[in-house]
């Protein structure tokens, strides 16, 4: 483990045969750990201002998945429950309390999947930028939709997605688009028995404002979210305005 000065520690760990690179802001008094996951191709690099705001008050653990960041692929191949069952595995490893999962893009549907799985690891459930539209859900549109993004996001924000893409590697990316176009969202919502708050940036093209209702629609408990003049990587744009409405999110949920 290596921990820098005033950031969070940072491990490499091996559960079932799988690798993840755990990044911890551990906090003695925190009532709360919120889990963050990345999307299809990235990393934790484009959570890290989101793990800032959030850690200023809260205990955050954001993960690297097995082939993505730099870590190697694991040996047999991870559809979305397969993934979001090694999570699980990850969580229990660590010996974590049950945390609010926090996932963007595709990291939506393997925190919807890991709640659905494993209620008792998950207090709540945060979908940024949920994929796939069930009425665009073909490669071709998700990448007229990606492309469009591109023109909606700040320079720092595009660079972090096309090194990671780079880092991630074309044929891991495609294995990986293959599952998530396959994972039906919408359904798997019906089975969180956990609160759900489905939030995107108002400019997303690929997290469009009609598709979000209908997922959280879906849920048989759920809010939606919508911040201003952000694109799809809104945790990065507005990393402020996500941790207020998580947050909030958590606390009119426990107040009920």
């Amino acid at each position: 483990m290596r921990a820098r000065p005033d950031g969070p520690s940072i491990q490499e760990v091996t559960v079932g045969g799988t690798t993840f690179r755990v990044v911890l802001s551990p906090r003695a008094d925190a009532a709360h750990m919120y889990l963050l996951v990345h999307g299809i191709g990235m990393s934790h690099r484009y959570l890290r201002r989101l793990h800032a705001e959030l850690a200023h008050d809260h205990a955050v653990l954001s993960i690297d998945l097995p082939g993505f960041g730099g870590l190697p692929q694991p040996a047999r191949e991870l559809d979305v429950p397969a993934m979001a069952a090694a999570i699980a595995r990850l969580l229990a490893h660590l010996k974590l309390p049950p945390v609010v999962a926090v996932g963007h893009s595709m990291g939506s549907q393997w925190v919807i999947e890991l709640a659905a799985q494993r209620p008792d690891l998950v207090t709540h459930v945060v979908a940024m930028g949920p994929v796939a539209d069930d009425r665009h859900r073909t490669p071709t549109a998700q990448a007229l939709a990606l492309a469009l993004d591109i023109f909606r996001e700040p320079p720092l924000a595009n660079w972090l997605v096309l090194s990671d893409y780079v880092r991630c590697g074309i044929p891991w990316y495609l294995r990986q688009l293959r599952h998530m176009l396959a994972y039906r969202t919408e359904d798997r919502v019906r089975a969180l028995a956990r609160p759900l708050l489905v939030i995107r940036g108002a400019r997303d093209p690929i997290a469009g404002a009609a598709w979000c209702r209908r997922l959280s629609a879906g849920a048989a408990d759920a809010e939606t979210s919508e911040i201003p003049g952000s694109g799809h990587v809104v945790q990065h744009s507005a990393p402020r305005g996500i941790a207020d409405a998580i947050v909030a999110f958590r606390a009119r949920q426990e107040s009920r």
